[in-house]
């Protein structure tokens, strides 16, 4: 407590470089970070409800994760050579 009163006291907080914009709380990359811990947490709680809920084995949770995973890819390649440029490689 007595060294933060004098870190105030004597203006010790001038000395300290702030934070550059790339770590600030609002850049695209924190904004990313935090949207990456989001999604693990909702893998998380998905995976409790499909071993806990549903009773479903541990193995057969990471295969539904798995699977998913593998979809998800699919669909993303399809819709980026839906939608990305022409090519008569």
């Amino acid at each position: 407590k007595t060294d933060f009163i004098n870190f105030i006291n004597d203006q010790e907080w001038k000395s300290i470089e702030p934070v550059s914009s790339w770590f600030g709380p609002s850049s695209l990359l924190m904004s990313s970070m935090s949207a990456l811990f989001q999604l693990s947490m909702w893998i998380r709680h998905g995976h409790g409800y499909l071993t806990e809920n549903l009773g479903i084995p541990v193995w057969g949770s990471y295969a539904v994760f798995g699977l998913a995973t593998l979809f998800s890819g699919l669909i993303l390649g399809l819709v980026s050579k839906a939608f990305g440029p022409v090519c008569d490689c």
